[in-house]
């Protein structure tokens, strides 16, 4: 599903966020992605994403070469990849029924095939009651579960998440790591950044650990 090798990303100021990356995630696979503040966490998920591009290396995200996807084709290479945010990025003017269905809209979907898709992904997160609601009145852990099916709703193999559980307790943060546990064992492949250590050794699922831009550790829970 992701294959980097010998991945390196220096910005313009000279900065090396990310030195000779080479790491692989299978297809259905779930892994955590850990590291101090600014070992190059989010810059990877960029990479990914296609917010940003390598400096040196390649970098395959489902058998496509992002040093390949042109542009204009970034938007249709993304309904691939779900992603998820520490901060929600949430448009709080619009319902939550809205803000999910945004990617499905953006898509050009036929109404009928976005309620509907809309509707199972609320469901799946257990926000079907909340459809007409506005973000506002959600609470952190809700808010977070709108982000997480507006990440799926468009049905990707892929999803990322960068620090889902930093704002929530840990009864919260327990009830997000267990959808995205649950959407894994559906088949999708889940890469997820974060600083929670609790979180990694009660899941036991795979470590990729960063220290200012290297790879350290690639493997089991032992390091953290």
């Amino acid at each position: 599903m992701i294959q980097f090798s010998s991945v390196s990303k220096r910005y313009a100021t000279g900065h090396d966020a990310l030195k000779n990356i080479s790491f692989s995630l299978a297809r259905e696979e779930m892994a955590f992605l850990t590291g101090h503040s600014g070992a190059g966490k989010s810059t990877l998920l960029k990479l990914i994403t296609l917010i940003e591009r390598p400096t040196r290396g390649q970098a395959l995200v489902n058998n496509k070469n992002l040093a390949r996807v042109s542009r204009r084709r970034v938007p249709y290479f993304r309904r691939e990849v779900g992603i998820v945010f520490q901060d929600y990025k949430l448009l709080y003017d619009r319902t939550v029924f809205d803000n999910v269905a945004l990617p499905l809209v953006v898509a050009g979907l036929y109404h009928r095939e976005i309620g509907r898709r809309v509707r199972a992904a609320l469901d799946k997160v257990g926000l079907l009651n909340k459809e007409r609601a506005y973000p506002i009145t959600l609470s952190g852990g809700e808010q977070q579960r709108v982000g997480i099916a507006r990440a799926v709703v468009n049905r990707p193999p892929l999803l990322l998440a960068d620090e889902p559980t930093g704002n929530l307790d840990e009864a919260l943060s327990d009830e997000i790591m267990d959808l995205f546990h649950e959407f894994n064992q559906v088949g999708v492949s889940v890469l997820i950044a974060t600083h929670d250590k609790r979180q990694i050794r009660r899941l036991q699922k795979r470590v990729l650990e960063l220290r200012e831009g290297e790879m350290i550790h690639d493997g089991g829970v032992a390091s953290v």
